[in-house]
């Protein structure tokens, strides 16, 4: 039985007071072209996914409360970040997935018996958060996954950063644009253990403030190291005059975790042998040390230098279920900030390993690393480089000048198609032409097709170019008005070679 405080809330419409209708506040609506854009750049991701012997996997948008978990970044209100509702047959409760790695989780514990082992899925789709909106911040959005499960050898954290670059790459986002930066969470719990607020014998002791440290080292690059510092204190106070409490360290326990945050050298060997030096003592820094410099050493042999990746400790991740390498794409290029300053882009992809999550459900560990896109960022980058936002082409229009003549005009239309060119039919009113010329051009139109009733009886069609007629418009010459006429006459059955023609014009 449906919940119902679910219903959908049906007003009673009055003609003197309109329905306003606007989008649910951080939700937005999108497009044609956004649509087509965001498939474009979603196509090319996936033929590297699948290159890389990646399957898809389509998962329900809605899971059990259990089934997602708490790892949202926020131990304050763990189960306020997802929309969650409860059942009322069975007092069971569901919730709008956050992101798209926890359902990949129960579905290989669901399915465990019939996947191949490892198993190698990539997923896309949206995903909500019931968190506060606000500029470029939406509670629904995009994600693109890639995740292998059942591998517990740090080759497949490799494999993924591989390919991360190679996704980037394939949508535009040229090499020197980019630098996929890698760190391990054991390496971290290792800083934290010689810091003194991880206890191996008590892993829940000290948890909160371990969860103010990570979101301290996060804001590194927002903050600086002199925030991050203040943040592992006793807290900090903003510029609008809020505080913020920090973790409470010392300053030799906040000095442990800023040297592990400064580690970063000129190349993988010295970086690692730093981080060795911070978690000396520590088995599990030890152990994420290693992994670090195996990791680093795959790569390099596929080719995948520090042009593309380097070992960076201030990489941390804020979700919860991470277990050991943990890594982010940063795109290196300047845009202006809401200030006009330059600034780097930034982020758009991140992911790690989490061998524990699988196992909630079945008990037993299960490796499992992957990567998430941020899709909205990664498109919005593509604009910024010019890679995407080009005005989109729209169908070629078939006018209608007789109303009695529909047939001839949907069989134009469906000739045009089947020779692989997007064209519709106009079928708002056909009495004013202008209007017609209006919707063409409204809707992008490179092509209108013209035929009445002189037009049949001779068994031709008249073409308009509607992209050069709105050049010649706006800026040519009479010459060459005269050279490059916008309207063409052509025989009926030569419709599409007709149109091919100007539209080949346009792309020459």
């Amino acid at each position: 039985m449906r919940d119902a405080r679910l219903r959908p809330f049906l007003p009673v419409l009055h003609p003197e007071a309109p329905l306003l209708a606007p989008t649910p506040r951080g939700f937005r609506d999108y497009f044609g072209a956004q649509v087509t854009e965001r498939k474009a750049m979603l196509d090319a991701i996936a033929g590297v996914y699948h290159a890389y012997g990646f399957d898809a996997l389509e998962t329900s948008a809605v899971e059990t409360v259990e089934a997602l978990g708490k790892f949202l970044p926020d131990v304050d209100r763990p189960n306020a970040g997802v929309f969650a509702w409860q059942e009322e047959d069975d007092g069971n409760w569901l919730a709008l997935r956050y992101d798209l790695t926890a359902p990949l989780a129960r579905v290989a514990a669901q399915y465990r018996n019939d996947l191949p082992a490892p198993y190698r899925r990539y997923a896309m789709g949206p995903v909500w958060r019931n968190e506060k909106p606000g500029p470029g911040r939406f509670r629904q959005f995009y994600q693109c996954d890639a995740d292998t499960v059942g591998a517990p050898s740090v080759a497949a954290d490799a494999e993924i950063c591989a390919m991360l670059a190679d996704a980037l790459e394939a949508v535009g986002i040229a090499r020197g644009d980019y630098v996929i930066r890698i760190n391990n969470r054991k390496v971290l719990n290792g800083a934290m253990e010689v810091a003194g607020i991880l206890d191996p014998r008590e892993p829940e002791r000290f948890a909160h403030e371990r969860g103010i440290v990570l979101r301290a080292i996060d804001k590194l690059d927002r903050l600086g190291p002199e925030g991050v510092r203040a943040l592992l204190g006793e807290g900090r106070r903003d510029e609008s005059g809020d505080f913020t409490k920090g973790a409470g360290l010392g300053a030799a326990q906040a000095q442990v975790v800023l040297s592990f945050i400064e580690a970063r050298r000129e190349d993988a060997a010295a970086t690692c042998a730093r981080l060795g030096d911070i978690v000396e003592g520590s088995a599990i820094g030890a152990e994420g040390v290693a992994e670090l410099g195996e990791i680093a050493a795959l790569l390099a042999a596929q080719g995948y230098g520090p042009d593309r990746v380097v070992i960076d400790p201030a990489v941390v991740r804020g979700l919860g279920y991470y277990t050991g390498p943990v890594f982010e794409a940063e795109l290196t290029f300047e845009i202006a900030g809401e200030d006009g300053r330059p600034r780097q882009f930034g982020s758009v992809a991140g992911g790690g390993r989490y061998d524990d999550l699988v196992k909630r459900f079945t008990g037993q560990a299960v490796p499992a690393t992957g990567i998430s896109i941020g899709v909205d960022r990664l498109l919005a980058a593509l604009h910024a480089k010019g890679r995407a936002g080009a005005e989109a082409q729209g169908p070629v229009v078939v006018t209608v000048m007789d109303r009695a003549r529909m047939a001839d005009y949907q069989a134009m239309a469906a000739e045009l198609r089947a020779a692989g060119i997007r064209a519709e039919v106009y079928l708002g009113n056909p009495k004013n032409f202008g209007n017609q010329m209006k919707y063409a051009d409204r809707r992008g139109s490179p092509v209108a097709v013209i035929s009445g009733e002189d037009e049949f009886a001779r068994g031709v069609v008249q073409l308009k170019d509607l992209i050069l007629g709105a050049r010649i418009a706006a800026e040519a010459t009479l010459e060459e008005w005269k050279s490059q006429p916008a309207q063409t006459e052509a025989p009926r059955a030569r419709l599409v070679a007709g149109v091919r023609a100007i539209l080949a014009r346009r792309d020459g």
